[in-house]
């Protein structure tokens, strides 16, 4: 595996632009093949959710695209980032992550091995995707027990659900190039597709090199020995390429269609000065439709994926730890006739992987995690609105294989039988108005790594210990909120809160350390033989951390709107958002780690022609409500950001030239939701000012 980076850069990771390019957005549709309707969270393809949902696509995903999943939708009310420098990231939801978020690829299962360590990337760049949708809450009746915080449905047209030809056929596609300042990042994408009214093909393909990036203070970096100082953050270079090829044939009631897709990365990991990641991802999927059936059901919809994952970490050229996860997914969906006024799916899940990690730094065993559900979810329509209840039932068994190369990983298996449920109701309250609520009951399976880890984990300077007693993570949860449109004045509002009544938390067991090489508990020092302990293992103490059960609450507000302050030629708009989480431990009534301060923004939005521009900016208050202070804590930051974009014809083609300028004033910014900032490692800054300027064509 190649380890060296050629000298470019990254694009930003500072906060985007909350609404960012909303009123641009509507001089240019998204992709033909792709409905406009949200599809997450809403298996009846309704235009009115219950559930709060955001999704960006067109000018609005590319002018907020950045190099991760994360940092791309962080600043969307609601939803912040992980941020372990600018190459791992995985967004936040409402304050919780990890295996309480899940990812999704075209509503299929996306695996990789993310939710396992902060460091670890997200397999989907933000250059192949056409549309994002975000479910802020419980997706859990739909998508399971890790979906509890929410959901993020990667969208592309890999697999072609709907005709875009007529029966001449024809040919369409979009390409882009970009280039940025601060780091000078070199990226490039192509997509083609061609067809008829009966078959359509599809290809795309993107690569995108950087170079470290760049910072607006002084930080060390020590390689080979040497230790020395510039203002970029160290070992944060990257080279990401992929691409897939699809089809699908196209009947009279339905589709069937299939895509192979792959993903390569190698990156630097930030905490590390000298380990890189080479990381590649290869899926599979199958998905078709059957439409208009006449009987007691109305359509059948079916989706498989098979993914193989696999990264290594590398420490200088030497390879270390390598991460293997194998899976699939099955999921099945049945609309029935309508009774009445009553509307509703069934569905079938299937999920599976096996998992191991082989090296020094491997902290969890090898496993196998498979779960099968049952769902049900329906509508009632009233003549003021709708009412929604549903079910899920899984069962999920978790299984430690051991390692036959780590003595301290022992077999065992848990079997788990959650359940989820849930109502929501939609009240079309007075003209424009509309008010929505949510209750539901969650249940999630412990996490094969949460049940059975026991090993260092450097990333997070940890020594992770599990808890094979674990029981099913159980919370209720309730959200309400109102909304109201009239023209180009729109305003939305969500409050919400979730309480856990026995909430998986990790956390630092006091005074305990263990040796970071053969996991020694509180290690003695062999006096004959300083450095080393009693079996000869070099001494390296880690603070262990358990996982354990607690009692939470999460409580929070999420605002936004638009006022339409010029209606003429030119359109001039005030886009306003804000949100607010607060997370308590009720257990021991301290904080929970990592949780965003409160955060408020607007952007002037200008639209005339061709022509669009906005500038705006992001205000984080300061974070010291945080477990273990000072550590931990964050100062509070303004983050200005401005865009422009220009449309012109070209034949049959459209150019949009477009730039964007991050962190204008070059403000040193460290994230309150970044375990860099709550561990003993050397704080990583949000990146400094940075210039992107690109070209897009779509034909």
């Amino acid at each position: 595996m190649k380890k060296s980076f050629p000298r470019s850069a990254i694009s930003t990771a500072s906060l985007s632009l909350l609404a960012l390019g909303c009123s641009l957005a509507q001089a240019q549709t998204a992709a033909p093949s792709l409905k406009e309707i949200t599809v997450t969270g809403n298996p009846l393809g309704t235009t009115d959710l219950i559930a709060p949902a955001t999704q960006y696509s067109g000018t609005a995903l590319l002018l907020r695209s950045k190099t991760t999943l994360g940092e791309t939708l962080d600043g969307t009310p609601g939803v912040s980032s992980t941020y372990f420098g600018p190459n791992a990231s995985r967004p936040v939801i409402r304050g919780l992550d990890g295996d309480r978020i899940r990812i999704l690829a075209n509503g299929g299962g996306s695996l990789d091995a993310s939710s396992l360590s902060y460091d670890h990337a997200v397999t989907s760049d933000p250059l192949s995707i056409e549309r994002i949708e975000v479910l802020r809450g419980p997706g859990a009746l739909l998508y399971g027990g890790s979906a509890v915080g929410g959901v993020v449905n990667v969208i592309d047209n890999r697999i072609p659900r709907e005709a875009q030809f007529d029966e001449k056929g024809g040919i369409s596609g979009k390409m882009d190039v970009n280039a940025a300042s601060g780091n000078a990042e070199r990226g490039k994408a192509a997509l083609l597709e061609t067809g008829t009214n009966r078959y359509s093909l599809h290809v795309d393909a993107f690569d995108r090199q950087t170079g470290d990036v760049k910072a607006p203070v002084d930080l060390a970096c020590t390689k080979d020995g040497i230790t020395t100082t510039a203002r970029r953050i160290c070992n944060s270079a990257s080279n990401v390429s992929g691409g897939a090829v699809g089809g699908s044939v196209f009947f009279d009631h339905g589709y069937l269609g299939a895509s192979a897709n792959t993903y390569r990365s190698t990156y630097g990991t930030v905490a590390e000065d000298n380990v890189t990641i080479g990381m590649k991802s290869d899926r599979y999927a199958i998905e078709g439709e059957v439409r208009d059936l006449n009987g007691p059901l109305q359509s059948i919809k079916g989706q498989y994926s098979q993914t193989d994952y696999r990264h290594t970490e590398f420490e200088g050229a030497n390879p270390g730890t390598v991460f293997k996860n194998q899976g699939s997914d099955f999921r099945l969906e049945a609309r029935h006739a309508r009774i009445g006024k009553l509307d509703g799916v069934l569905g079938f899940q299937t999920e599976s992987n096996r998992f191991s990690a082989d090296g020094a730094e491997a902290f969890a065993p090898h496993s196998k995690t498979s779960q099968s559900a049952v769902i049900a979810y329906e509508e009632l329509g009233t003549s003021w609105g709708k009412l929604s209840a549903g079910g899920r039932l899984e069962s999920v068994k978790v299984e430690s294989l051991g390692n036959p190369l780590v003595p301290r990983f022992t077999p065992a298996t848990r079997d788990f039988k959650p359940g989820s449920y849930a109502l929501g109701a939609l009240w079309n309250a007075a003209p424009n108005w509309q008010i929505t609520s949510n209750l539901a009951y969650t249940e999630r399976a412990p996490k094969d790594y949460e049940l059975f880890a026991n090993g260092p984990h450097i990333a997070t300077a940890a020594y992770e210990v599990g808890n094979a007693n674990l029981g099913k993570e159980q919370s209720g949860n309730l959200d309400v909120g109102a909304a109201w449109k009239s023209g180009g004045h729109s305003f939305k509002i969500n409050t919400y809160v979730s309480q856990f009544k026995n909430y998986i938390a990790l956390n630092q067991t006091p005074g305990v350390t263990r040796n970071a090489e053969d996991g020694a508990l509180n290690p003695v020092e062999d006096p004959g033989n300083p450095g080393f302990t009693a079996s000869g293992a070099e001494f390296k103490p880690l603070a262990q951390f358990q996982y354990e059960q607690v009692r939470a609450r999460f409580t929070g507000i999420e605002a936004s709107g638009n006022i339409r302050l010029r209606e003429a030629a030119s359109t001039l708009d005030l886009a306003l958002r804000g949100d607010m989480v607060r997370a308590t431990n009720l257990s021991n009534g301290l904080p929970l780690p990592r949780i965003a301060p409160w955060r408020v923004g607007a952007s002037l939005l200008w639209a005339s022609g061709p022509w669009g521009a906005t500038v705006g900016f992001d205000h984080l208050a300061a974070q010291s409500r945080v477990p273990t202070p000072p550590v931990g804590e964050t100062g509070a930051y303004t983050l200005w950001n401005t865009a422009a974009t220009y449309r012109v014809k070209a034949g049959a083609a459209t150019l949009q030239w477009y730039a964007r300028l991050d962190n204008i004033t070059n403000k040193l910014a460290y994230s309150a939701t970044s375990v860099l900032t709550s561990t003993a490692f050397p704080k990583a800054p949000l990146p400094g000012r940075s210039l992107k300027v690109g070209l897009q064509v779509a034909f």
